[in-house]
């Protein structure tokens, strides 16, 4: 009896043991995910293209190189080279392949034209699309270099096969895009309205085959601005992590 209760007590522990690895590896794979992935050596780092009218490049939105960098843009260029682009025509795409759009001002319809071409021909985009921006700006409402409240979409979600919504009701909320948690600020709805797309984490998320090539759409740009957030590392990891998969 006495030998039973031993191997009952070892088992007991063991079981134990068992479930505090468990709980630390659980912990592990959360915290990874709550952080961006870890920076490339420099010749390892593919180009990215970024469309954006948020003060990313320039945080003091007055364009000026004195300022230091956004986080944004310290996570991108830990895994990319970065090129700012002001138009997603034909001339700026070139032979680039991964592009990412944060609430980019209303494009020209030619211009949309050739941007769909290229997504077609293979092109990797990443759309942060957001109907109800909350980022801070010091210029005032209606200021053409301020960065638009809702996203100009001049018929392209539509030609994708998707449509924005409004949030039911603006605010904060904590939600996930694949495994990072993270900080939304008033994010719409997204809404297939054809077959190329999926929709995930509720409809904030939209993952498009568009021809040969990839479409992701975020309905929150707000997720940029880490500083504001108190999950601004995992905000940073759940767009990194998706442009890893486009590039896949």
């Amino acid at each position: 009896m006495s030998s039973l209760r031993g191997r009952g007590r070892w088992v007991a522990a063991a079981a134990g043991a068992l479930l505090v690895a468990a709980a630390a590896a659980t912990g592990f794979l959360i915290a990874e995910h709550t952080r961006p992935p870890a920076p490339r050596p420099a010749s390892e780092r593919p180009e990215l293209l970024v469309l954006t009218s948020l003060p990313i490049v320039f945080p003091d939105e007055g364009f000026s190189l004195d300022f230091p960098a956004s986080p944004a843009l310290e996570a991108l260029q830990g895994r990319y080279r970065v090129r700012p682009i002001s138009l997603a025509d034909k001339t700026s795409l070139g032979e680039s392949r991964l592009l990412m759009m944060a609430q980019p001002r209303a494009q020209p319809a030619e211009v949309l034209v050739e941007l769909d071409r290229w997504v077609r021909s293979g092109g990797r985009v990443l759309l942060l699309a957001d109907p109800l921006l909350e980022w801070p700006s010091a210029r005032p409402l209606g200021d053409a270099l301020r960065p638009p409240v809702t996203f100009a979409d001049t018929g392209l979600l539509g030609h994708w096969g998707l449509r924005l919504d409004f949030p039911e009701k603006p605010g904060v909320v904590a939600v996930e895009i694949g495994r990072a948690k993270v900080e939304a600020r008033s994010p719409g709805t997204l809404v297939a309205t054809g077959k190329q797309c999926r929709l995930d984490d509720g409809g904030l998320v939209a993952r498009c085959r568009i021809g040969r090539g990839e479409a992701t759409v975020i309905a929150d740009a707000d997720l940029l601005d880490a500083t504001r957030s108190e999950r601004g590392q995992g905000n940073l990891a759940a767009v990194l992590s998706e442009l890893e998969r486009l590039e896949r």
